[in-house]
């Protein structure tokens, strides 16, 4: 009989995590993958370096760093296994890493020693991995006295489970085998769902009004970047990357899953500059064009393009009209653009939404579909850019990887 303590549906850093750790507590566990290669999502992340965890990730105060409709869901988890918690793993492992920015850590090397460190976890507890394995159907036995709770039916055959965990991920970068398995399973046990959407995603602007600024394609500056208003107000200091359609970068990218359709994002293109106070300097000394003095404030190609717009600035500063300046100096420092939409899941790093939190527990990530649990991105908890979205998985799976039940008795 292929009968198994746990089937865990989905071989990325979730259910790799959770499997070698479910293993290493006596399970008997059995890790598929639809995909014949397991862990794309680790092997493209953070340009091939895997931006494993952020020491900045405050347990304490989860909405900090999380989107969710409940953001102190991910609290219990997250708190109970910490950034340093999986830093001591990969230190056990002898992967050299090292920090970015703003806490975030990376490997030295390559995403490459994360996955070889799950695959020696999954083998240290004797997980049997089977990829190219699609799952085609899932039954759940109503006999309440059954060893097992669910039977799967596979393209590698039928199996029997006392516990089953979905770690298949969402909907963002469909051509490393991104699916829409996890949600329709939830739905199939009447679970709720919450509206899905890309996240950490570039942002596209059509029209003649973004022509101007199509030309300074992979250009990037420090900005500050907000949209939303009042207490909905969302605010970060990052880099800003100019694209052909539209804009990229860290500081778009953690916008992104903030923005709301129709809504404008509000940019500092120079946040360090008194703008105003440089300007009227600029008029009372200089000789220079305009767009001279403004190219040693910000890139030359942004400066050519911004005076580009309005014959009033091609001029030098002190022939510019105060009026003229006014204007400009508003539209540096609070530059005010709607996009029209994003690039979508091809280009999304995360799915935002997915199998509501009110019906998992926190503890363990079970549902209320007995035996059924949820861990990682097909949950609606979704983290900034900079290694939360890794923390999660790493938290969530080592919460259902230790309340998973004993094994089955002979």
């Amino acid at each position: 009989m292929n009968t198994w303590d746990v089937v865990i549906v989905g071989a990325g850093a979730a259910g790799l995590f959770c499997a070698g750790v479910a293993g290493q507590r006596g399970l008997k566990v059995l890790l598929l993958d639809h995909s014949d290669k397991l862990a794309e999502k680790i092997r493209i992340s953070g340009g091939g370096r895997c931006n494993f965890t952020n020491r900045l990730l405050d347990a304490a105060a989860p909405q900090k760093h999380f989107i969710s409709q409940n953001p102190h869901f991910c609290r219990s988890a997250l708190s109970r296994y910490t950034p340093q918690d999986f830093i001591d793993l990969v230190q056990k492992h002898g992967i050299a890493f090292h920090e970015k920015h703003k806490g975030q850590l990376f490997c030295d090397h390559s995403a490459e020693d994360i996955i070889r460190m799950l695959l020696a976890e999954c083998e240290a507890g004797g997980v049997t991995i089977r990829s190219g394995c699609g799952v085609q159907s899932v039954r759940s036995n109503t006999e309440a006295t059954a060893p097992t709770r669910y039977t799967l039916t596979t393209t590698q055959g039928e199996m029997q489970t006392k516990a089953l965990v979905v770690a298949t991920g969402g909907l963002s970068i469909p051509k490393i085998g991104a699916s829409d398995w996890g949600y329709r399973l939830a739905s199939q046990f009447d679970l709720r769902l919450v509206e899905r959407k890309p996240g950490l995603v570039p942002l596209t602007f059509d029209g003649a009004a973004w022509t101007p600024y199509a030309q300074l394609a992979g250009l990037a500056l420090p900005v500050g970047i907000e949209t939303g208003d009042k207490k909905a107000r969302m605010h970060f200091d990052e880099d800003l990357l100019f694209t052909h359609r539209g804009l990229s970068g860290p500081g778009v990218l953690q916008i992104s899953s903030y923005w709301q359709e129709g809504s404008p994002i509000r940019l500092n293109l120079v946040p360090d500059v008194n703008v105003p106070a440089r300007l009227q300097e600029a008029k009372l000394r200089s000789k220079k064009l305009l767009g001279n003095e403004l190219a040693t404030w910000v890139p030359s190609r942004l400066a050519e393009a911004w005076v580009g717009q309005d014959a009033a600035l091609q001029r030098t500063a002190a022939e510019v009209p105060d009026k003229a300046l006014n204007k400009l100096a508003e539209a540096l420092s609070n530059w005010c653009l709607t996009p029209t939409g994003t690039e979508g899941y091809k280009k999304a790093e995360v799915t935002l939404g997915g199998v509501d939190t009110r019906d998992l527990s926190s503890q363990t990530m079970e549902s209320k579909q007995p035996g059924l649990y949820f861990i990682g991105e097909v949950v609606d908890v979704t983290g900034w850019l900079g290694g939360y979205n890794f923390q999660w998985a790493w938290a969530s799976a080592h919460a259902c990887a230790t309340a998973l039940p004993g094994p089955i008795s002979n």
